[in-house]
């Protein structure tokens, strides 16, 4: 199946964690160009790129990304736009493990100085990127946006319940979009979880690559607002 992504721009966050790298490798096989967005691994980041790049060295490149910083999404978005004149696929995957409460710790009991930068790194980032992203996307008439999620059995052990906030935080935007017209403008966006897991594992890194590529490629023409769970079993 021709997916359409020969020669398209793709932004990847948390490009370095097990899911980013998977994805961008994806999507480099399929003839993409591939921005790699870290927060902290700039070496790692900066080899996957060097691998990515291709013969003439300009397919890849990574970029730093601060899930702290409210201009960095704006930043990183103009720096894919500058080099490749536009960007045409968002996977938003960058989001960060809460701080691991007591074993006994009860969700009234968790400090809102605990709780919130949870929240917040975990929807904030992605919200801003998404506007940064979605309106050069509709200028366009084309553009593809994935948010990914962890399912929440995984992240049950650090504050779950407020990760479980902020991953419905990301699914209600997916609808809210596509339910907002973003769709008619040639931009569909969706959310994919990664789970549930399967014998104690989450679902393999190529598993959830493969389906974000369908959904950002020119073979999904109608899949718009929808959060599709990547099964655990391989």
């Amino acid at each position: 199946m021709d997916l359409g992504l020969e020669g398209r721009t793709v932004l990847v966050t948390g490009a370095t964690g097990a899911v980013g790298r998977a994805a961008a490798r994806a999507f480099a096989d399929q003839g993409a160009r591939v921005a790699l967005a870290y927060r902290h691994r700039r070496d790692a980041a900066e080899e996957l790129a060097a691998e990515l790049a291709g013969p003439n060295g300009r397919r890849a490149f990574a970029v730093p990304y601060a899930l702290e910083d409210s201009a960095s999404p704006r930043w990183v978005v103009a720096a894919v736009e500058e080099r490749w004149g536009g960007l045409d696929v968002l996977v938003a995957n960058a989001w960060r493990w809460g701080e691991r409460q007591g074993a006994g710790a009860r969700f009234e009991e968790v400090s809102e100085q605990d709780w919130l930068p949870v929240v917040a790194d975990n929807l904030t980032p992605a919200i801003r990127t998404v506007q940064c992203a979605v309106a050069g996307m509709r200028k366009r008439g084309w553009g593809r946006i994935a948010l990914v999620s962890p399912h929440p059995a995984l992240v049950a052990g650090h504050g779950g319940e407020f990760h479980g906030v902020a991953k419905a935080g990301l699914h209600g935007l997916a609808r809210s979009l596509a339910e907002g017209g973003a769709g008619a403008d040639g931009v569909l966006v969706n959310a994919v979880c990664a789970g549930p897991p399967a014998a104690g594992e989450a679902s393999a890194p190529e598993d959830v690559a493969r389906v974000l590529l369908f959904l950002c490629s020119a073979a999904n023409a109608a899949v718009g607002g929808q959060t599709l769970t990547v099964a655990g079993a391989r």
